[in-house]
């Protein structure tokens, strides 16, 4: 397991480790050494996963504090077109974004910090994405930017949205109260 540092401070791509025989493939999406060893304190407090149609976006979400939370994610089954846009104002790459394809062939996850606004783009149907979280879910403080107004190209014209996506601030009105 190696972490790469990418245009984002504090978020990673992480290439497990894997292996491969007559029997099939072990994956290691996790491992708590790796983290401390690179100054990433990272403890999950709940895991879930979401079954995605092809041309799904989910986000750009994220949880207000104090129940903001780092996030782990990968894809066991698919393809995803993920997604970072930093919300961090102290951040250097503050207001910038960055994407990654995780694939259930490529072994990646990417690790995302505190403050960041997260989504995805499912590549393929019945792609299953993984997300572990370093605080529970809290209903009051959940929060999320549209989709399609911090200026990243999803590169596609008739995306399948849920209604509460479609009805989340741009990302201009949120800047009018950003906390992070």
């Amino acid at each position: 397991m190696t972490l790469e540092t990418t245009i984002l401070e504090g978020v990673f791509i992480i290439n497990n480790f894997n292996a491969s025989d007559e029997r099939g493939l072990f994956v290691k999406t996790f491992n708590k050494e790796t983290f401390e060893n690179n100054n990433i304190p990272f403890s999950i407090r709940e895991s879930y996963f979401s079954l995605s149609k092809k041309n799904v976006i989910r986000g750009m979400h994220f949880q207000m504090p104090p129940h903001d939370h780092e996030k782990l994610v990968y894809v066991p089954i698919g393809a995803i077109l993920d997604v970072v846009l930093d919300l961090r104002k102290e951040s250097e790459t503050y207001m910038k974004h960055f994407s990654v394809e995780l694939t259930d062939n490529n072994y990646k996850s990417i690790f995302i910090p505190k403050g960041c606004a997260h989504g995805f783009k499912a590549l393929e149907d019945n792609t299953i994405t993984v997300y572990n979280v370093a605080t529970e879910y809290n209903a009051n403080a959940d929060m999320g930017i549209k989709y399609d107004s911090f200026g990243y190209n999803w590169q596609l014209e008739a995306p399948i949205l849920s209604n509460r996506d479609i009805d989340f601030l741009t990302f201009k009105e949120y800047m009018i109260n950003n906390p992070f």
